[in-house]
């Protein structure tokens, strides 16, 4: 069996994994996101006496993903203290001479989703985190899509709700999609956290309603054949058929799809993996890495 290194690098934790080809998790171990250079000791313990064949890496972000830039590797205008601009892949290859998979954590799960999870198969998959941040990993035409940078959904702005008077907290944008649908806001508006609020509570009508717009958006845009909802927020069961009902209202009919229009319930869906997706698609990542350098 090959042995390859997982890393899911979360703003509130990280989760450190060891797996093979058939996606099977066999050992794990999690600890708190503080500073980077006691975080990445703690990484760097774990995986010392692990002997892996390559280590895959999805983190939070934004990230440079661009291999011809000096950056290649680094965090980059994250709000997370002591984050920012920090050489996060080239502190662990100073320490492990194995290729490295290195991408964001929602393109990670995505990957991991495609691979062994609910999209498995298919060509195209979106995957949305709404945890303590949203984030949003896109796969597409058989490939996870990068660009000028990475996808970064989490901040498109959104219309907002009429009866929310909340004003969002993103740092950056205020009101975008993380400012008003991420855990911290149901903390700021309603001043509990969502695991608190009855499955009947308003907080839930006003989150789908965000949530359902930038669904509809990825489908308009991208028409992918999946859409994955993953996160700490979604654990909030009672907000699937929320969200199903807002998608077909904000879609009118317009997109002839069975899969929507028949079956939206199996399209829009929670991980198959469900809360492995993230060390999954770490894993997959790992993989490919492995791959590309044996070519």
């Amino acid at each position: 069996m090959t042995r390859i290194g997982a890393i899911e690098a979360g703003g509130t934790k990280f989760v450190c994994g060891i797996g093979n080809e058939l996606g099977q998790i066999e050992d794990r171990v999690s600890f708190p996101t503080g500073q980077p250079e006691e975080t990445l000791a703690q990484v760097i313990d774990y995986f010392r006496d692990k002997q892996v064949e390559a280590i895959g890496v999805g983190t939070f972000g934004p990230i440079n993903i661009d291999k011809n830039s000096p950056q290649y590797g680094y965090v980059t205008t994250t709000p997370k203290p002591g984050w920012s601009n920090y050489p996060f892949l080239g502190t662990l290859k100073k320490e492990f001479a194995v290729p490295f998979g290195w991408d964001t954590d929602v393109n990670a799960a995505a990957l991991g989703e495609v691979t062994w999870g609910a999209a498995k198969g298919l060509d195209s998959c979106v995957y949305y985190t709404i945890g303590t941040g949203v984030g949003v990993g896109v796969y597409t035409e058989g490939k996870l899509v990068h660009g000028l940078v990475h996808p970064e959904g989490g901040h498109v702005p959104i219309r907002r709700h009429p009866e929310d008077t909340y004003g969002g907290f993103c740092p950056y944008h205020g009101d975008c999609l993380e400012g008003l649908t991420a855990g911290p806001s149901l903390l700021g508006r309603w001043g509990v956290k969502g695991h608190e609020l009855p499955v009947d509570h308003k907080a839930w009508e006003i989150e789908a309603f965000y949530i359902a717009q930038a669904v509809t958006g990825a489908i308009l845009m991208l028409s992918p054949r999946k859409i994955i909802l993953g996160g700490g927020v979604m654990h909030q069961q009672q907000l699937f058929p929320l969200i199903h009902a807002e998608v077909l209202k904000n879609l009118a009919g317009y997109v002839s799809a069975p899969e929507i229009i028949e079956q939206i319930d199996s399209y829009i869906v929670p991980p198959g993996l469900g809360d492995n997706a993230g060390l999954s698609g770490s894993l997959a990542l790992g993989l490919e890495a492995l791959a590309a350098h044996s070519r």
